[in-house]
């Protein structure tokens, strides 16, 4: 790599500096060529177009996606099970595969979704194009805190530091003692981990003192909520000494395909690769940009399990104007705004975890972690919510009643919190789980479903 590319602050400047115009020319003829293999290869897909009325020479616009059905989640489990190994939407032969990686199966049964070689060049390619938006460069070493295995996020970032050059500590989860060691020795420049995970580590940092040879300067952090929120931001920001950037991906559809650049403005969207689109929760019709919506994303180019108006369940917004940074593709200011899975139904209240976390990480003299409790009192039959916080130190007197008047503020219901000692509850290296809910015939939040007449 030439010095003058190593400046250049685009990965790949043709690509991410597209005029609108030659980008949705660009996503026309990818979407119609993949729906027309969808069609012509996968019985899954010619099913479902013909139960609703659509066929790929309706394709005359962008805007013709709407009139073909979304395909969620539980469709894929259904059709894996009915198709095993993985269901009738995969089009690459066989001979093609190359890597399996199904969903962490947190929500249920995981889906499996396989990589073909061609997949694996283009998700190495735009996750490369990712890490180089937030700084990172050949000189950089890189530690690579997510999972790996079948997990997908650690595999992608590998192979995408190791197309950019950059040295590649390939830590996984690793318990955090380690990680700072390898950190400390290496001279770590870039982390990658999920945001409970960075914490952590943080948390073990202040803990022990930081080490004067610290190299770390950025981390971009994903695999859940956290590093969109301002108050997490910067407390990762605070206990590792670095510029935080968020990360997003899933499972059926790519594991590192969207993230902030260096004016922290919103994830970008590789659309050269996926289309996205916003819609309405209730009526499936799409949203115009700037409104909140469920998140729609379509496979323009993948090679092996493609997905067709995948419904993520994922809250966000889209904004089409170019970024500060020169990147023309679409942005989703704020990141993910909550999942509909994580959904709070209390007292007739609504509320995210996020929002709680945005919450307590406000507070100085509350540590990184919380827990939310739900259940029912068995003498009143009266639902019951507690978060518990941990205090860094001796909390102060009115600790508790100041927080919960701050949650009350944002959820608009009181839940009861207590205080617990510093280290009281459970890290993780991976999503962490921090909603217990023990009400009688009630989950944590209705999964969104799309109307039975766009679907």
């Amino acid at each position: 790599m030439t010095a003058a590319e190593v400046a250049d602050q685009f990965w790949d400047r043709g690509l991410e500096t597209l005029p609108r115009r030659e980008l949705d020319a660009l996503q026309l003829e990818r979407l119609r060529r993949q729906l027309a293999r969808c069609y012509d290869g996968s019985p899954f897909y010619r099913e479902k177009f013909d139960r609703a009325g659509a066929a790929p020479q309706h394709l005359e616009r962008l805007s013709d996606i709407a009139r073909f059905p979304f395909v969620t989640k539980g469709e894929l489990r259904d059709e894996q099970a009915a198709h095993p190994p993985c269901g009738r939407y995969a089009l690459a032969p066989q001979a093609a595969w190359r890597e399996l990686h199904p969903s962490s199966g947190t929500t249920g049964h995981p889906v499996n979704t396989v990589w073909s070689a061609a997949d694996i060049e283009v998700i190495t390619d735009h996750t490369a194009r990712t890490l180089w938006s937030f700084g990172t460069r050949p000189a950089d070493v890189v530690q690579n805190a997510f999972s790996y295995g079948l997990w997908v996020a650690g595999m992608a970032v590998h192979y995408a530091a190791a197309r950019i050059g950059a040295f590649c500590i390939p830590a996984g989860t690793a318990p955090a003692p380690r990680q700072i060691e390898m950190m400390t020795r290496l001279r770590s420049s870039v982390l990658l981990a999920t945001p409970s995970f960075g914490l952590y580590i943080g948390e073990r940092l202040r803990e022990t003192g930081r080490p004067p040879e610290l190299a770390l300067r950025a981390g971009c952090f994903g695999g859940e909520a956290g590093a969109e929120l301002p108050s997490t931001r910067a407390r990762l920001e605070r206990v590792l000494g670095i510029d935080a950037y968020d990360y997003y991906g899933l499972a059926e559809i790519a594991p590192t395909f969207a993230s902030e650049c260096t004016e922290k403005a919103g994830l970008h969207w590789a659309e050269d690769h996926y289309l996205i689109e916003i819609v309405d929760p209730v009526t499936g019709l799409p949203l115009p940009p700037g409104e909140l919506g469920v998140l729609i994303i379509t496979h323009l180019t993948r090679d092996a399990t493609p997905m067709i108006r995948y419904w993520t369940n994922d809250y966000a917004r889209v904004d089409p104007s170019p970024c500060r940074c020169g990147r023309t593709h679409a942005r989703s200011p704020g990141g993910i705004v909550g999942r509909h899975d994580d959904l709070i139904v209390y007292r007739g209240a609504k509320f995210y975890p996020a929002q709680i976390e945005q919450t307590v990480r406000g507070f100085p003299e509350l540590s990184d972690e919380f827990r939310l409790e739900l259940d029912t009192d068995g003498a009143t039959g009266l639902e019951r919510c507690t978060v518990f916080v941990e205090a860094t130190g001796q909390p102060p007197p009115g600790l508790a009643e100041r927080v919960r008047d701050a949650l009350r503020d944002v959820l608009l219901v009181g839940p009861a919190v207590e205080i617990v000692p510093a280290g009281s509850l459970e890290r993780t290296a991976f999503k962490a789980k921090r909603v217990l809910d023990r009400r009688r015939g009630l989950a944590v939040g209705p999964p969104a479903q799309p109307p039975r007449d766009a679907s």
